[in-house]
């Protein structure tokens, strides 16, 4: 099996693998990764248009919409006047979300931390080796983040 085709096989149990662990050991709620990943662009960003979430995340517009119904009437997710436009909306993540991000990457963090420890040291070595090259492949597929 080639590169490409084993790692495209492993990321998406690994991502689960991580939520479930997460979700666990916290007792956080189970919310869509859609959800979450709209919760950490808007607090890393925020707060954005509707617009411009769904550009940052390459979604549809009305996709964000349904998301932010269903956020919003959760509490994860506030709707204010956009400044020097009433007629619009910014969206920024509610403190609960907020807190609930913190608690994920805590927690996230934590389990990755220990299953780490429990590989051998040269697998440790070689994860960490590989880091900055799946930042670059992060870059290499998403256009939009490649710098002019």
């Amino acid at each position: 099996m080639d590169t490409a085709s084993e790692l495209s096989r492993l990321l998406g149990p690994l991502r689960r693998a991580v939520v479930r662990a997460t979700r666990s050991a916290e007792g956080l709620p189970d919310l869509p990764e859609a959800q979450i990943e709209l919760l950490r662009a808007l607090a890393s960003e925020g707060p954005l248009s509707p617009r411009a979430t769904a550009q940052r995340l390459g979604i549809a517009p009305s996709t964000v919409s349904n998301l932010v119904k269903t956020m919003s009437a959760a509490g994860l997710v506030t709707r204010e006047p956009a400044p020097g436009d009433l007629r619009a909306v910014v969206l920024a993540p509610s403190i609960t979300a907020l807190d609930l991000l913190d608690r994920y990457d805590r927690t996230s963090s934590a389990a990755l931390a220990q299953a780490i420890d429990q590989l051998p040291t040269d697998d440790r070595e070689t994860l960490t080796a590989s880091l900055p090259v799946l930042a670059r492949l992060i870059t290499a597929l998403e256009p939009s983040r490649q710098q002019p």
